[in-house]
């Protein structure tokens, strides 16, 4: 995975350029009025089209950022004033100065070098003052619509993947370098089950569709399905989570979860799968079932992508074609199709008929993933900072690009409200719709949301707790409440 230092350049001039636009807004709207002489109660009494919500919030946010440029204004007076006082006392004191007068030129340096630590001093106080204004706009619409309900610690390392069962009970399933799948209460945070039939890395974890297995995929070069068996324990009330202050605050990886106590030494442990997968040469990096549930398709680092039939465990066909390592595999959720990616800047969408049906070309960088979406949509994020959007009717070409300021690594997309989660190398977890409008990002702190980098995200619409879950690399898994209505109301 790529390093977060080349993201401090791209970071600092999307924050300048937020900010011109903040003070762009301002300035456009204080001459409106000065145009037509209209006070605010007329303006707030204007018919408009935004949700009074909306406007409402938009006028106490607007109401902030005016009082913030008073002050300013009137800091700036008083610094005026400080200026010309201490230039008549350096005037009046080159008069005296051994009975000689200064030149000219040296006075004015003087008072050029006062002026200038002056002038630093309202730089300073003015950036600092619309720093805050900005980063309370984000914080207020990013907790009004994401909140961090439960967070799922008992892994030994990091978590490459998360996913959630599509049967009841529905529980939250993580793979991990540490050698073990876990399943989790969605509702209590408690461990349930542990898989430990690996000896590799665990990389993914997929549930079927229909039954209660799931399929893991293992650096020992296999993949492995295992079937499971959960009682859910009786939900807790859920603590307030919601802290104050800025959500933007540099955490270091010394703040990971405590995991000294092995959570998952008390749950039941699955140790032999019922069907093991056999037939890569390499690390099996990603997997998951085929339409239907018989038959499922494993990722490898060997280059190819394998079909397995789930019963008798039998290589049904290989696809072959790429030059260099999988990274990825994802299967259509109504057709037989897979889409898989790797190190190349291309991806190809397969149909187990022959040589790859159509190649995706646009990316610059590794394809980090590629997954499906409900109806004739592809989406693919890639460590060149982009995700697009493609229509499988019309395939030459993105119908969207998403740029962002770090690479991004396991994309989901929730189908029902079709919104796609951004798991990022700098730890931020962004939210967007298909069009490539950002709706919001997850509030992240030194006491909330993830310490190292995301791993993935995964989508649970039906859940009435928790409908996003985000793991990384700091061990940890968390799960979130989107207010979907919410966030689409202010998009």
């Amino acid at each position: 995975m790529p390093t977060e230092s080349g993201s401090c350049s791209t970071a600092r001039q999307a924050k300048q350029k937020r900010k011109s636009h903040s003070l762009s807004i301002r300035r456009t709207n204080s001459s409106e009025q000065e145009r037509t002489g209209l006070p605010r109660e007329m303006l707030e009494g204007q018919d408009s089209k935004l949700p009074s919500s909306v406007r409402s919030t938009l006028l106490e946010l607007f109401g902030q950022i005016e009082r913030e440029f008073e002050n300013l204004y009137i800091e700036n007076l008083e610094l005026r004033r400080e200026i010309e006082t201490l230039n008549e006392r350096l005037a009046a004191e080159g008069q005296a100065i051994d009975g000689a007068e200064l030149s000219k030129g040296q006075l004015k340096t003087k008072a050029s070098h006062s002026t200038s630590q002056l002038s630093q001093k309202l730089k300073t106080t003015y950036k600092a003052s619309t720093s805050k204004i900005v980063s309370s706009f984000k914080t207020t619409t990013s907790r009004a619509v994401c909140q961090l309900v439960k967070e799922y610690i008992g892994h030994r390392d990091g978590i490459w993947d998360v996913s959630v069962a599509r049967t009841q009970p529905v529980v939250l399933g993580t793979a991990s370098a540490d050698h073990t799948a876990l399943l989790w209460s969605i509702e209590t945070g408690r461990c349930l089950v542990k898989y430990s039939g690996h000896v590799g890395s665990v990389n993914s974890i997929k549930f079927h569709p229909s039954e209660q297995l799931a399929l893991t995929a293992s650096g020992d070069q296999t993949a492995h399905i295992w079937r499971y068996a959960v009682q859910l324990p009786t939900p807790q009330p859920v603590a307030d989570t919601t802290i104050c202050g800025e959500d933007e605050v540099e955490c270091s990886d010394k703040d990971e979860p405590d995991v000294d106590a092995d959570v998952s030494s008390d749950c039941p442990t699955i140790r032999v799968p019922l069907t093991s997968l056999k037939s890569h040469q390499g690390v099996v990096i990603a997997a998951d079932w085929l339409v239907g549930g018989k038959q499922a398709v494993t990722a490898s680092w060997d280059r190819t992508a394998n079909l397995f039939d789930v019963e008798t465990a039998e290589l049904v066909h290989s696809l072959t074609g790429h030059d260099q390592e999988l990274t990825h595999c994802c299967t259509h959720p109504t057709q037989r199709l897979v889409v898989t990616s790797s190190p190349g800047t291309t991806f190809p969408l397969w149909g187990f008929r022959g040589p790859s049906i159509h190649v995706f070309q646009g990316h610059t960088d590794t394809v980090t993933s590629a997954v499906f979406t409900v109806g004739d949509n592809v989406v693919s994020g890639s460590d060149d900072r982009t995700v697009k959007v493609w229509d499988l009717r019309n395939m030459r070409s993105p119908i969207a690009t998403i740029r962002t300021d770090s690479a991004i690594n396991r994309i989901n997309v929730c189908v029902g409200q079709k919104i796609i989660a951004l798991p990022h190398d700098n730890r931020q977890v962004r939210l967007f719709d298909m069009s490539g409008v950002r709706l919001a990002r997850l509030p992240r702190s030194s006491r909330q949301g993830h310490r190292r980098m995301v791993c993935c995200s995964a989508w649970s619409e039906d859940h009435p707790m928790c409908n996003l879950f985000t793991c990384g690399f700091d061990r940890q898994a968390i799960g979130w409440n989107i207010n979907i209505p919410a966030l689409l109301q202010e998009k």
